[in-house]
């Protein structure tokens, strides 16, 4: 039976190979992806067309289209919806 020591140096090792395997790995997948990139004159845009998309439009404001009467606070129905009209119809809050 091995013990708890002999495993853990095990694991060391296998983790050192674990990390210097995908090291060159890495290093062979960057290379491809570069060829490729300059054999076909690829821009950022061509690869991740979403990224920059997403980018464009966050932070984004939102017109409000309830408000609390009581407080004046409003809430655009978006996210987590505020206390004052949680389990209520908002309808009645509507703007």
């Amino acid at each position: 039976m091995t013990s708890y020591k002999e495993l853990l140096k095990q694991r060391e090792a296998l983790e050192q190979q674990i990390n210097e395997a995908r090291r060159q790995e890495l290093a062979s997948a960057i290379s491809q992806v570069r060829a490729l990139v300059a054999e076909f004159g690829l821009t950022q845009q061509d690869v991740f067309p979403a990224a920059r998309a997403r980018s464009a439009s966050s932070g984004t404001k939102v017109a409000p289209k309830y408000r609390d009467p009581v407080t004046g606070q409003t809430w655009t129905g978006r996210g987590k919806a505020p206390k004052w009209i949680q389990n209520k119809d908002r309808e009645q809050f509507a703007i």
